[in-house]
């Protein structure tokens, strides 16, 4: 008697490819709506344990928008590892500099922190004009809304 439930086939799942444009979104609820879809949790073939996620193009990540006061009150720490390494950045500093990293951070701290999660993690690809390489895996364009009550 086999009660198991049974595991999608790893080789032949279907991988998609998404392009999200983050003009104008939330950065907090575009970043949910993304980890879900690197993770795979809008399928059926969903398993915790296992990479069953599409990979993720966002585009425009200079544009992402944040609400009230956390342009210059949310810190961005990094460290260098050595003694008095830390460097702490605005919201706004590194949007100005590194917009990417915005968006790759909170993207990271949604995903699981172990191997799966860093797995999942390299399917992710932002960038911060309105091009980008992928062209070639022909990606379908998502349209995620952010904005309660917006139309956009």
């Amino acid at each position: 008697m086999n009660n198991k439930t049974p595991l999608p086939d790893l080789n032949t799942l279907e991988k998609k490819w998404y392009v999200i444009d983050a003009a104008d979104q939330r950065l907090g609820r575009l970043a949910s709506e993304i980890a879900m879809i690197l993770r795979g949790k809008n399928k059926p073939t969903y398993t915790p344990h296992l990479d069953t996620g599409d990979f993720v193009v966002v585009i425009n990540a200079e544009k992402v928008v944040v609400t009230g006061k956390k342009g210059e009150q949310k810190l961005y720490r990094r460290n260098s590892g050595r003694p008095g390494g830390m460097k702490v950045e605005s919201f706004n500093k590194l949007q100005a500099r590194l917009p990417e990293r915005i968006i790759e951070q909170a993207v990271k701290g949604m995903l699981p922190k172990n191997t799966l999660g860093r797995q999942l993690f390299t399917k992710l690809k932002v960038y911060a004009g309105d091009s980008h390489p992928h062209q070639a895996q022909q990606p379908e364009t998502l349209a995620i809304n952010t904005i309660p009550g917006g139309d956009n």
